[in-house]
């Protein structure tokens, strides 16, 4: 793992101290792990419950080479990609990516992942990725609707090190070709090939099956009327049954 790593016992947000980082001259892709975090985010207003020292929260901030601010979603494609691919090294099947970047074990949340990109003029300047993944944690008391775990579905702890460290090493060698990860990814996606499943949109609740993402992100779902509607980040909401 070619990054510079750093450990924080407590921060309010991994993501936060990287936006306020200044990386060394030279200095690569940069990493920030903390036991917990007092601020710990999902996307919009969600919080993420995670028991001090028990799961893995951290944040990755990359510099992507020559990628266009349009094909921004490339980098969440990539790294949901690497949390799946870690998570089946350690034996976990039923895994999925419900759109755009939650990992699911089955119908449950495995990890969250927040990614903030900076841009100079057209390209990608740099990229934090903010995860965090249920590792060891046995019970969740928040309001969380379906949260779950590595041990609960394993029946063991695993070393967070370890986990960490086959998540970097598998986003870092994740290929480049875009139409590749695409396609990898949409194998991937929550329900897709499922059937019909509950949707909301501004216009109310609908059924729909899930047919995909393009390289923008856009998710193109195709109603029970037969007809396919794309749909960008949080203009529609996964009904949870």
């Amino acid at each position: 793992m070619e990054a510079k790593l750093i450990r924080l016992d407590e921060v309010d947000s991994t993501n936060r101290y990287l936006r306020d980082y200044q990386p060394a001259e030279g200095e690569g892709a940069t990493i920030v792990v903390a036991d917990f975090q007092t601020a710990g985010r999902g996307c919009g207003k969600n919080t993420w419950e995670s028991e001090r020292g028990k799961n893995l929260l951290f944040s990755l901030l990359v510099h992507p080479d020559g990628i266009p601010a349009s094909q921004q979603f490339h980098i969440s494609m990539a790294i949901s990609l690497a949390v799946v691919e870690a998570m089946q090294a350690f034996g976990i099947s039923d895994l999925s990516v419900k759109w755009p970047n939650d990992i699911y074990w089955r119908d449950r949340k495995l990890c969250g992942i927040l990614i903030e990109n900076r841009l100079q003029g057209s390209l990608i300047r740099d990229s934090i990725i903010g995860l965090g993944l249920n590792v060891n944690q046995r019970a969740f008391v928040s309001d969380a609707p379906n949260p779950v775990s590595m041990v609960q579905i394993l029946g063991h702890e695993c070393d967070r090190e370890v986990v960490l460290r086959r998540i970097v090493d598998r986003f870092m060698l994740s290929p480049c070709m875009l139409d590749l990860t695409t396609m990898r990814y949409n194998a991937m996606l929550y329900r897709r090939g499922r059937g019909l499943f509950p949707f909301r949109d501004a216009n109310g609740r609908f059924l729909a099956e899930v047919v995909g993402t393009d390289a923008t992100g856009l998710l193109t779902l195709r109603r029970d009327d037969g007809r396919s509607v794309q749909y960008a980040f949080k203009e529609v909401e996964f009904i949870l049954q």
